[in-house]
């Protein structure tokens, strides 16, 4: 379903920043605490933007990873009624850093594998625990990680042109994110096997007639369709978007954490094993730039 023909918004960057003090004081604090994203705050709302300043095509790595998980924190506590997820460039996000992964796990390979999973493991459940809404824009590709984290999400919007895949199997990995719960819930079992298993590359369309996306719209026009609902949104009493996540999700979170424990738990023999590191050094060496 594509969206509908609205008035045109500008770009978020365009808008006028909020004049209250505590806004500046926060716009301010956002630029200097985070190195590898980039965390706007916005009347009404906090963006965190993936960002291809230290990782490549908006890529996981522990120290991206942990600075998600502060900003879903600070946003937890502050006056946000939710959270935009996006990303800089053309790319949403393509999962796991592989190369990253491989050069930490050369060196005292056992350690290096409890540091990353664990990493992984609480970048989810940073996801599962957050209560307010989370919105997604996926402006392209999302792949891996960048993929499965989406149902832990709350609305996710796609441009036309993105894609989402989830090819754990082609690099030796298994699936994360608790994608082996919330894919067969989504999709259904037999759709969910062909992209965490076959490693289907689904289009936007496909992903909405799925489930995974909520709306797909025109990449000319996605930008302002976004922000268009995000005012919408904005104008929501905080209270009743929280309480309203609440009741859609009530008694989910345990069975999800009990998925992200399990999962995890397959990394970390995986990683710690001779054929997992012979398949991700392959992975890693063969790869083709397809972007």
């Amino acid at each position: 379903m594509r969206g509908k023909e609205r008035k045109v918004i500008g770009d978020a960057r365009d808008q006028p920043l909020d004049k209250r003090v505590r806004f500046s004081v926060r716009l301010l604090e956002s630029a200097s605490t985070y190195k590898d994203i980039v965390v706007r705050k916005k009347d009404g709302f906090t963006q965190i933007l993936l960002s291809t300043r230290s990782t490549y095509n908006n890529t996981l790595n522990r120290e991206v990873m942990n600075e998600v998980k502060s900003a879903l924190e600070k946003a937890a506590v502050d006056d946000s009624k939710f959270v935009l997820l996006s990303a800089v460039g053309s790319v949403f996000c393509c999962g796991l850093d592989f190369d990253n992964i491989v050069k930490h796990l050369k060196y005292n390979r056992k350690r290096a594998t409890v540091k990353l999973v664990d990493t992984i493991k609480n970048f989810v459940n940073s996801f599962i625990e957050f209560k307010k809404p989370i919105i997604v824009s996926v402006n392209g590709p999302a792949i891996g990680l960048g993929a499965s984290i989406l149902p832990l999400c709350d609305v996710v919007w796609a441009n036309e042109k993105a894609w989402f895949q989830t090819p754990y199997t082609r690099f030796g990995q298994s699936p994360d994110g608790c994608s082996t719960i919330t894919f067969p819930k989504i999709m259904g079992r037999a759709a969910a096997n062909e992209m965490l298993i076959n490693g289907w590359k689904m289009n936007a369309q496909e992903a909405c007639d799925k489930g995974l996306v909520s709306q797909v719209f025109w990449s000319e026009t996605f930008t302002q369709e976004v922000m268009v609902r995000i005012q919408e949104i904005t104008s929501c009493n905080s209270f009743v978007l929280e309480n309203s996540k609440a009741l859609v999700r009530y008694n989910m979170n345990v069975e999800l954490k009990q998925a992200n424990e399990r999962e995890c738990e397959v990394l970390k023999k995986i990683w710690a094993s001779a054929q997992g590191m012979e398949y991700m050094l392959k992975y890693v060496q063969n790869k083709i730039d397809s972007f």
